[in-house]
Formats: structure tokens, sequence, C-alpha cells
């Protein structure tokens, strides 16, 4: 009998195409997968589960992460990925609502050598069952490496930055609750903190699907020459993004951009934290800094953030 990977490529650089489309898929976004997000997450904000300003209850703004990150699944074998995950960047256009099937189409449009590692660039985008625009999706990662070979290396070589991030905060001035164009320079977001389980990266990585990665399988993790699995880069991007939810409310799920680098790696277990500063304002759109650091203090995610500034205040509260 033929296996259900047997006609896929295996996860290889050598074997990308560009371009190379992949797509379209459809996705249903029942309770089922918002209850898995929010677990993985622990984000069991209101919206998600009871009503929302738009309507009855959405998804959370990153539902479709691994939807759009792992649309290469459908060429190749997943259980071949050895990449590591060195780029994020996101757009948020209109929000998902649960019960809803979306759509979802992208595909490999680069592919480059730096440093002696092989970098591919997927763009992806999900479109909601009336044609509008959800979410767009760029992912740069290196591909078929070793993991333990490149921690604690310089994971975002191979990208092209515009800017610096400062990563500092003004003490002097108020922290930011809510975002205001007045919003004083460098004033210092809200943090969040959390501990990511095993339990939770399974989740959100797919074990339950049958992946076993550096993500949800300590031998997999073993065998690339790591002690313990690493937390996905888009488990860090959601945890960002619900810290953003925070600041900006239901803004951020139709104007949101999130610009993330992941500069060194966080394991099962490491306590995390999400914070920001203030970085100013272009038009109606507040921009952020966004990190995340682990209790020893190594930076493990960087970028940046805006979304328009709302005068209503309304943001989801925490149900648990």
């Amino acid at each position: 009998m033929e296996s259900r990977t047997s006609h896929l490529k295996e996860a290889r650089y050598e074997l990308v195409e560009i371009p190379e489309p992949m797509g379209p898929v459809t996705v249903t976004v029942d309770r089922r997968k918002v209850l898995d997000h929010a677990y993985s997450e622990d984000d069991f904000g209101s919206w998600y589960f009871q009503d929302s300003p738009f309507g009855g209850p959405v998804g959370h703004p990153l539902v479709l992460a691994n939807d759009l990150l792992f649309l290469f699944y459908e060429k190749y074998d997943g259980n071949t990925a050895q990449g590591l995950h060195t780029h994020e960047h996101l757009t948020f256009h209109s929000p998902v609502r649960v019960g809803e099937t979306v759509t979802i189409e992208g595909g490999y449009t680069q592919k480059y050598e730096r440093r002696g590692q092989g970098y591919v660039v997927l763009e992806a985008e999900a479109r909601g069952a009336d044609g509008r625009l959800l979410v767009r999706h760029t992912g740069r990662e290196i591909m078929r490496t070793v993991a333990g070979e490149i921690t604690g290396q310089n994971r975002t070589a191979g990208d092209v930055r515009s800017r610096t991030v400062l990563g500092t905060v003004d003490t002097t001035v108020p922290a930011l609750g809510r975002a205001r164009l007045d919003a004083p320079a460098r004033a210092a977001l809200p943090r969040r903190t959390t501990v990511f389980t095993q339990d939770q990266m399974s989740v959100f990585s797919w074990a339950g699907r049958g992946y076993a990665n550096v993500h949800t399988a300590p031998e997999k993790a073993a065998a690339s020459g790591l002690d313990r699995t690493i937390v996905q880069a888009q488990q860090q991007t959601g945890f960002i993004i619900a810290n953003l939810i925070d600041v900006f409310g239901k803004a951020f799920l139709t104007s949101g951009e999130l610009d993330l680098r992941f500069v060194s790696p966080a394991f099962a277990g490491d306590e995390l934290t999400a914070g920001g500063a203030v970085a100013g304002v272009t038009g109606d759109r507040l921009e952020l800094e966004v990190w995340v650091d682990k209790a020893d203090g190594t930076r493990t995610a960087l970028g940046w953030a805006s979304a328009r500034v709302d005068n209503d205040p309304e943001r989801p509260t925490r149900l648990v």
C-alpha cells in the first residue's frame, strides 16, 4: 500500500523550484482549531469563544499560523524538514469567523545561499469564504540544516535589514497601556510572561497529525545536536501578537503588521517574556519595537510592529 507521503518530495534545498506554487487548500477554522491554538499559546481571550466587535467569535489573529507556514507540506514530506525559521513578516486585514472555511495559496518565491546555508522564502495568503483577504505571510528559513550546528549563531545572516531594533525602553516615561498617537518615544509596552510546555509545543507544531521534528520529538532534537526541543518561531510570534492585541485592541486584526527576526533559540521549559517599546508614529499608525527575552536576558526574537490607532479601546478579556 502506498504511504501518505510517498508522492511527496524530501524537504531538501536542492529540490526547491523557483517559482513553486502551492495550493489552493481549504481549512475550516472550527472551535476545535481555536481551542488548540488557545491552549498552545495560553491565550483564552473572550473574542475567540464568545462575542467580538466583529459579530460573533473570531479566530486568533495567528490561528492560521502553521497552515500558512506549512503550506509546503502539500509538496514536501514534513517529517524530513530540518529547517530553522529566521524571519517572519505578517500583515492582518480581516478576522476569520469561527466556523468559516478559508482558502490558502502561495509558494516558494526565492532561494539563495549565504555563509554555507541554503535559504528559501515562502509567501502565502489566506482568504475568507467570501474572498476577503485575511492575512498575508512571508517566511524565510534556513532549509535542511542541523539545528545544533547553528543555534547560538546569528540566524539572521541571510536577511536584508532596513532598520535596527534599539531594544531599549525609557524608564523615565510612563509605560504604554493602550495605543495612542501621543505615546512618548521608547515608552515600554506591557510585558507578558509564559513557559511553553512540551504538550503545548506538540499541539502547536502538529504532532497530533503525525509530524515529528525538533519542536515535537526529543529524539529528533537530540539527533540535531540539541538537548531539548525548540519552541517553534511561529509559536513565539503568536505570543507577541497576544501582547499586541492588548495594546491595539481590535485594530490589530484589521491593520496589524509584524516583522520579526528570530535570533536565538527558545527551548521547552524556558521562561519567556514579550515586551517592547514605542518607536514612533506614521500617520494614524503607532510604530513599535517588539521582542522576546529568556529569563537569563537572552533575546530570542526581535522586530517591529504597527497598526492603526483606534479610538475604541475595546479588547478581549481573559477567560482563564
